[in-house]
């Protein structure tokens, strides 16, 4: 890419899509193409098409997305299914009608079985059943996994697909109904401090283990990908052949699993994480832990190999990530009070 290039970033208010147009402006990209849910909804086929005849980007970041954490995903499944299909359809479609150099799809390690070998590699992807809670997203992001893919392979777009670990930072979603472990946790305790209430609770027993990624590092990561791979660089061409084995077989190449896992390769649990949280925050009550609620997946660790052997690697550690995120939190809640 060069620093004139037209970038448009679908989802650029969000965790992932403002971290990354932070990331592109500070490497002095001056041509940068956003647009508001209410000036562009990326669900109707239409409007989106007319957007892109209008622009014509000759790059595009797919981090749009309805996003939740486990209740979210678990109550509104027609809906995550939905919207997520619908987003990505319309702008991958879009992307190749208008002859787009690079697109890049963010997905989410959900996309993994429940019971995937522990880390996760990308090989993984479909080799048994998903967790049940959030199945109708998973579905969504591995369509779009797909979806480049065959677009790739079938026009010869150049299309990426990334699945980050477990994101946290700056412009996080801190709605305890729909939000994600980290900053519910982060509001809860800090809420508690106020209040100087006894104890807070924790849904589940604490005990399932979650990989972590500083949002701003996952941008890095991205914009990275965007300056120096392409899809070729993401698999190794494997030869397959029916299983009749004759004269006549048919050996074909196959091309699967192009998506690069995004994470640290490092877990915590979450009882471990409330306690970095609560000292963090320096809440002084207790910690309760609600086993009578779902823990969901116990181990969910990705395999970042891929990644590593492309050249990236994380920066900003957990503890460092999170005292960076409640100071931006505190600043908003300053900005609410004025």
């Amino acid at each position: 890419m060069h620093k004139s290039s037209k970038i448009y970033i679908a989802g650029h208010r969000g965790l992932v899509g403002s971290a990354i147009v932070k990331s592109l402006t500070c490497k002095g990209y001056t041509n940068l193409v956003y647009r508001t849910h209410a000036e562009l909804d990326l669900t109707n086929q239409q409007t989106v098409a007319e957007f892109f005849e209008a622009e014509k980007p000759e790059y595009v970041i797919l981090a749009a997305a309805k996003v939740g954490g486990i209740v979210a995903n678990n109550t509104y499944r027609a809906d995550f299914i939905y919207e997520n299909l619908q987003i990505q359809n319309n702008v991958i479609h879009q992307s190749y009608l208008h002859g787009v150099q690079k697109l890049l799809f963010l997905g989410s390690t959900c996309i993994y079985p429940k019971n995937a070998p522990q880390p996760m590699p990308e090989d993984s992807l479909l080799t048994s059943p998903l967790e049940y809670t959030n199945e109708p997203y998973a579905i969504a992001k591995i369509a779009g996994i797909k979806m480049c893919e065959s677009y790739n392979i079938q026009y010869g777009t150049n299309f990426i697909s990334v699945m980050p670990t477990n994101l946290y930072g700056p412009n996080d979603n801190f709605d305890l109904e729909k939000s994600h472990v980290l900053p519910a946790l982060l509001r809860k305790m800090h809420e508690a401090k106020l209040s100087k209430a006894l104890h807070v609770e924790i849904w589940g027993s604490g005990n399932p283990r979650r990989e972590f990624l500083y949002s701003e590092d996952m941008a890095d990561a991205c914009v990275f990908i965007m300056e120096n791979r392409d899809f070729k660089d993401t698999y190794q061409v494997q030869q397959s052949s029916n299983d009749t084995c004759t004269p006549n077989s048919i050996q074909t190449q196959e091309i699967r699993n192009t998506h690069i896992n995004i994470g640290t390769g490092e877990d915590i649990s979450i009882k471990e994480l409330a306690i970095l949280i609560k000292k963090i925050v320096g809440y002084e009550g207790e910690l309760t832990f609600n086993t009578s609620k779902p823990d969901g997946t116990m181990i969910k660790l990705t395999d970042p190999s891929k990644l590593h052997a492309l050249g990236w690697k994380h920066k900003v550690e957990l503890e460092e990530g999170i005292c960076r995120v409640y100071e931006w939190y505190l600043e908003q809640m300053k900005l609410v009070k004025i």
